[in-house]
């Protein structure tokens, strides 16, 4: 039985600078961003700190991706 005490920071959000906030859910989240490339629309699946990590030809595609490699998509509006 495991009796060590687990104790919680809580932190304010709005105090976290921008590279804070990109690295919270860095390897957890992913987002979606059409792009054109060579004159045809494409989405780029970007990780959360904004590196693009792969392009698709179709959303829905790169939202199935994001979800198969256990990331979460975020919704950017």
């Amino acid at each position: 039985m495991n009796t060590a005490k687990q104790e919680f920071v809580q932190v304010d959000i709005r105090q976290l600078s921008a590279i804070q906030l990109a690295q919270l859910g860095i390897s957890q989240i992913a987002y979606v961003r059409p792009l054109v490339m060579d004159g045809t629309a494409a989405f780029a699946i970007c990780a959360a700190d904004g590196t693009q990590m792969a392009i698709a030809t179709d959303r829905d595609v790169a939202e199935a991706a994001i979800r198969e490699h256990e990331m979460v998509p975020l919704a950017l509006h």
